[in-house]
């Protein structure tokens, strides 16, 4: 073999060998879609701790426990909540056979959009069309209900389908969990039975891992059928304060992490943060109004105004999609 051969054949297999090592490299990051910083180190610093077997903060498997907010902190919630947006189309489909709804608070309101609606009615208004529109019906009628529009229904802004405007960075946080042997669950102060029909396909959790809001239902027979019946009645809230009452109701272990973007998270974080162990909490911060949206205290939906304050006191992050996030969504 003459020396230029091998020459080229020595070439040849370190440009392989650096091609190799670049895509290992790029394997071995568990957050591609993280810029690198302070806090992608401090997700990977946590999940290296309380894993590593003989370490001072190793967790066992089966306490190793994430919670994570579903509005703002896996979908986008502007200009209004999903669910919102869903009661709304279900209003206006129903009001062909409540013509009395034109003319009555607050369904006249909510005909004519959901900002309009806050901002006449409050929550309460917003409850009052929920049990209109989610109620009256068996379980599975509802899941089917749900399971047609969610496949269809685009947000109004960007015209994509609600389930494409995910975010991809905390989906490979749920990842990078599981894969290290964590329980993901959702735990949301939207609907329990609006999530369940699609958050498998659209995060990977299945439905008994979704914990939220819900309405009262029924076990009843009919024509010797069994069915359980939808009530026109909030039976749980689970924001606020409700969220730690529900981790203890549903899941029944204090969870290790746990990630959110508003006000109504703190409680779930304030539960997760002050446990035994190592811990680690976050708020996802939508400070991206050139990618996404950019809002904080003044929102009507997911409004972060206490958080903010209690993410400076306790020292915890604040996830800002600006600077955090090399990419929001999966496309």
């Amino acid at each position: 073999m003459s020396s230029k051969s091998f020459s080229k054949m020595l070439i040849a297999g370190l440009f392989g060998l650096l091609l190799w090592c670049a895509g290992a490299g790029a394997q071995s990051d568990p957050l591609p879609s993280w810029n690198d910083g302070a806090n992608k180190q401090a997700i990977i610093a946590f999940v290296d701790a309380v894993t590593t077997q003989g370490g001072p903060d190793y967790v066992a498997p089966s306490d190793r426990i994430a919670t994570f907010d579903n509005d703002g902190t896996l979908w986008v919630e502007q200009p209004m909540y999903v669910q919102l947006a869903f009661a709304l189309d279900r209003l206006k489909a129903l009001s062909k056979q409540h013509p009395e709804w034109k003319d009555r608070e607050p369904f006249a309101s909510a005909l004519e959009g959901g900002v309009k609606l806050l901002d006449e009615f409050g929550d309460k208004g917003v409850l009052q069309i929920v049990a209109a529109t989610h109620a009256g019906m068996t379980t599975k009628q509802f899941d089917a209900i749900v399971t047609d529009w969610i496949a269809t229904a685009r947000h109004p802004e960007t015209g994509k389908l609600y389930t494409s405007m995910i975010y991809q960075p905390m989906l490979e946080v749920m990842d990078y969990l599981r894969a290290n042997e964590f329980k993901v669950f959702i735990v949301s102060g939207g609907g329990i039975a609006f999530m369940r029909p699609w958050t498998a396909a659209t995060y990977g959790v299945v439905p008994e891992n979704v914990v939220g809001s819900s309405i009262k239902t029924q076990f009843l027979l009919r024509g010797g059928v069994p069915i359980i019946f939808r009530l026109p009645e909030v039976e749980f809230i689970d924001d606020g304060p409700g969220k730690p009452v529900a981790i203890q109701r549903f899941i029944g272990k204090q969870p290790i992490a746990a990630f959110g973007n508003s006000d109504g998270d703190l409680g779930m974080l304030a539960w997760t943060k002050y446990g035994p162990g190592k811990r680690f909490v976050a708020l996802v911060h939508h400070d991206d109004g050139k990618r996404e949206y950019a809002y904080d205290k003044e929102s009507h939906f997911g409004k972060l105004d206490k958080g903010l304050a209690a993410a400076k006191d306790h020292g915890f992050p604040l996830i800002s999609m600006k600077n955090d996030w090399k990419r929001i969504f999966p496309d």
